[in-house]
């Protein structure tokens, strides 16, 4: 049986990676050049200073301190005035939450995003159905590494093998399968997932939450166990 859900926010259950997509392109234009798609994809579910790091690095630009702040202040300013035009949670996320919260299921936020926003997502979501968040600012590494996920393991008390983890990003996917958690993944079809990701269109025919119960939930992470153990 599963011990504890860490869930990723932006992608995952909220929709916000369109807000952070067009902040994010900004951003690049406002250092002298626009990412690609491809450059954009490898800042989905990155931390904020490897995203202006790669920003720069496309623009062939030197990032000083003083200009990393600027640069964060504003890339803060602009999710925050996309986020007031609209930030709700992904279809069936909070009746699978809700779901799990009744059954006093620990569940941890893990999401890169720094504190100063990632409380305004989780408001959204709803931050009563969870034990505790941790943020890309909080751990000595972000996303792809599994700093977090471990963090978040010890936090609740459990092996990471006894814990289970959505996420949608390559980023996060590979860092939590490094911690040793069991993953399910609602990335791209596009996007060719870790090794040892079960992807939730192959459990479920849809990359959505929607009608999507615990106890199915408990059932794919007991098969997912289960062929780990028989490879």
């Amino acid at each position: 049986m599963i011990k504890a859900i860490f869930w990723d926010m932006d992608g995952t259950m909220v929709d916000s990676e369109p807000q952070w997509g067009i902040a994010t392109y900004e951003l690049s234009e406002s250092m002298g050049r626009r990412l690609t798609p491809e450059l954009r994809e490898l800042t989905v579910g990155s931390s904020l200073p490897r995203t202006i790091r790669l920003c720069a690095e496309h623009a062939g630009i030197e990032v000083s301190a003083a200009d990393y702040e600027r640069y964060r202040a504003a890339m803060f300013a602009r999710v925050n005035e996309l986020f007031d035009e609209t930030l709700e949670p992904n279809p069936g996320v909070t009746d699978l939450l809700r779901e799990f919260k009744a059954q006093n299921m620990p569940m941890v936020v893990t999401t890169n995003t720094e504190r100063e926003l990632a409380d305004r997502s989780i408001a959204a979501v709803g931050t009563e159905f969870f034990v505790d968040s941790i943020t890309g600012d909080e751990v000595a590494s972000p996303k792809p590494a599994p700093d977090m996920y471990l963090e978040a393991a010890r936090r609740v008390g459990f092996e990471p093998a006894e814990c289970l983890v959505f996420e949608d990003s390559f980023n996060g996917m590979t860092g939590a399968i490094a911690a040793g958690c069991t993953v399910i993944g609602l990335h791209p079809e596009d996007v060719e997932p870790p090794a040892g990701v079960v992807a939730l269109r192959d459990l479920h025919s849809s990359n959505s939450f929607e009608g999507v119960n615990a106890e199915m939930v408990q059932q794919w992470f007991a098969e997912i166990r289960a062929a780990k153990v028989n490879s």
